[in-house]
């Protein structure tokens, strides 16, 4: 029976990674690699746990911070020759959705979120908004128990640039006013 789909075999398995990981900015875990690469239903799992260490063997990937993988300059090297293998929709997709977690993960590491249980039995949330040149804003709220600390701070994490823009917006209103 013919496979359906663009990967046929552990060569196109290991091309695929290697065009995803010239595009990751950052370490990514074996299960990042293979939702960033799930972008054909012949695409197993497996086949990924098979292809990454046969590419960290091969000097195509390297290990680093535990668990998590960047590809090497020979990896790069190789990739580049062979991604035009790749079918156009699958190379496609896997771009989209790099794109999508190289956002993400840039966007997480400039808001930061923490819960600090009180003696009194409440909780502090220290939420803070940072970017390129450093702090923004950083917040403290008190919230009556653990639940709604958490809650605070997932949705700042969420909302983070909103608070900000608001409480700007908020503030500035106010100047103006005192201008007149």
């Amino acid at each position: 029976m013919q496979r359906l789909g663009f990967i046929h075999d552990m060569l196109d398995v290991k091309v695929l990674i290697l065009c995803v990981m010239a595009r990751v900015n950052y370490p990514v875990t074996m299960q990042q690699i293979y939702e960033l690469c799930y972008q054909d239903d012949c695409l197993s799992y497996f086949d990924v746990c098979t292809a990454i260490p046969e590419m960290v063997k091969s000097g195509h990937l390297k290990e680093v911070e535990g668990e998590c993988y960047e590809i090497t300059e020979k990896g790069r090297a190789d990739g580049a020759l062979t991604e035009d293998s790749i079918a156009f929709t699958v190379k496609q997709r896997a771009e989209n959705a790099v794109a999508r977690f190289n956002r993400q993960i840039r966007r997480s590491s400039f808001v930061k979120t923490q819960v600090i249980p009180r003696e009194s039995g409440d909780y502090s949330v220290v939420m803070a908004l940072d970017d390129e040149m450093g702090n923004l804003m950083t917040l403290e709220l008190l919230a009556p128990n653990q639940r709604q600390a958490v809650r605070l701070s997932r949705l700042f994490e969420k909302k983070a640039e909103a608070v900000y823009n608001l409480t700007m917006a908020e503030l500035l209103d106010d100047e103006d006013e005192l201008d007149e």
